[in-house]
């Protein structure tokens, strides 16, 4: 599943969420403050850095996060196509709002005024889409490498598995907040999959996107639930990511 067309086509909220993404990484990168932008006990309940919540959403820790989040968070576009770009948005800040609520709330519990306990980067949203990529997107194919046993889907697992661990217990904490927000919008809570944004804003976000940045050549759609691409075709994806941001 490669979700349709290649590049942002019909997806301009996941291009604005991606452009923010590298700017805000590369942006406390250069100036060396990438990896003071996990949350702690110390910063929110004590300096009451709430600023650091926001930039926290956004700005990865560390370039192989950020090539790893950033492939993910394109990856998982296909969404976008299936439900429209009004309830993305939707399904974006609710999985950021409650994701960030459990953080806050295992800081509050474990209140280690010493440590960094988590890393920044959009860990809600990723770890969110997780669920609805197990529910909703079916295994189409199964093949085999060195005698192991590999479905369609296994790539994005992997890559999900390899960011989850990028800094151990200090991105664990944030995937686990993801997963179970995700868990809640797909248990409907508070009739969230109903919910709706005023169309204004989702048009604001589009053009937000940067469409002056162009889109790379399309293919024609196909089923978004039973098309995953083979590896090859993942390479070319992260070279199409790359080269439409930078």
């Amino acid at each position: 599943m490669n979700g349709g067309p290649s590049g942002f086509n019909n997806a301009p909220v996941t291009k604005s969420f991606v452009i923010a993404c590298a700017l805000f990484t590369v942006f406390f990168g250069i100036q060396g403050r990438s990896f003071k932008l996990g949350l702690s006990y110390q910063d929110i309940f004590r300096k009451l850095s709430i600023w650091k919540l926001i930039v926290s959403v956004f700005a990865f820790s560390s370039t192989p996060e950020l090539m790893f989040g950033l492939y993910l968070l394109y990856y998982f576009r296909v969404f976008e196509r299936q439900i429209g770009s009004n309830k993305y948005t939707v399904f974006i800040l609710f999985s950021i709002m409650v994701s960030l609520l459990f953080e806050v709330m295992a800081l509050a519990i474990l209140k280690d005024p010493t440590a960094n306990l988590l890393t920044s980067g959009p860990y809600g949203l990723i770890f969110a889409s997780f669920v609805p990529f197990y529910f909703d997107i079916p295994v189409s194919t199964w093949f085999r490498i060195f005698g192991v046993h590999f479905s369609n889907k296994s790539f994005v697992y992997l890559a999900g598995l390899q960011l989850l661990l990028s800094s151990w217990k200090r991105s664990l904490f944030p995937g686990i907040c993801g997963i179970l927000a995700g868990s809640l919008y797909h248990l409907n809570v508070l009739c969230i999959r109903r919910a709706k944004f005023p169309e204004f804003i989702t048009s604001f976000l589009s053009r937000f996107s940067w469409s002056s940045m162009g889109n790379l050549p399309t293919a024609p759609a196909r089923n978004l639930a039973g098309n995953v691409p083979s590896f090859t075709t993942r390479q070319v994806e992260v070279v199409a990511l790359l080269s439409i941001l930078f």
